[in-house]
């Protein structure tokens, strides 16, 4: 089934459109898309934003090794290197600061009819996706490539037992939420 699946092209859009439309949903019932939200996590008064995004890193992360556990799923890793890492990085954190949304707040952000976030978020990232597609061959040679460490995994790095490394990362994230609403952040 799963195969068949893989290579039907057009149900994995359906697919992808109905998981986005739930994301946009969650995000913006957890209240991520709100600019206000938003700013007061960049000026670290409101921990909505990073409370919603590491409970989704500890879910995404079970759920992801469990669906490979059972053989319902591949990990295809993408090689890294230093420099995509403080490139991406910095675009990233420039648009976020910028315009105060994400990409997947920015959409939505669209989703509940925020102006801001359909100007200034998505045509945004439409232009700097075209600047830095036309800019891609000399960032290549120059810099992405700086520092590179392949397609490693936490658990190949550390050499550890998937489970392990994340049952481990899972609980510690999870007591770090806990605290945080213990001490009220």
């Amino acid at each position: 089934m799963l195969k068949s699946l893989h290579k039907n092209k057009k149900v994995q859009l359906i697919i992808g459109l109905v998981i986005g439309i739930f994301f946009g949903f969650f995000l913006q019932k957890g209240g991520v898309t709100d600019y206000n939200i938003i700013i007061g996590q960049l000026l670290l008064t409101d921990f909505t934003v990073f409370k919603v995004m590491l409970s989704a890193v500890i879910i995404g992360m079970l759920g992801v090794y469990l669906l490979r556990s059972l053989g319902f799923a591949q990990l295809h890793p993408k090689p890294g290197s230093i420099g995509s890492t403080v490139i991406g990085g910095l675009i990233f954190g420039v648009g976020f600061a910028v315009l105060g949304y994400c990409p997947g707040t920015a959409a939505g952000a669209v989703g509940q009819g925020s102006l801001d976030a359909l100007f200034g978020g998505v045509v945004g990232m439409l232009i700097g996706s075209g600047l830095f597609a036309a800019m891609y061959p000399k960032l290549q040679i120059k810099i992405l490539n700086k520092g590179y460490f392949g397609d490693v995994t936490f658990p190949q790095l550390l050499k550890f037992n998937p489970w392990f490394v994340v049952i481990t990362f899972a609980i510690l994230l999870t007591a770090f939420l806990f605290w945080m609403e213990t001490i009220g952040l």
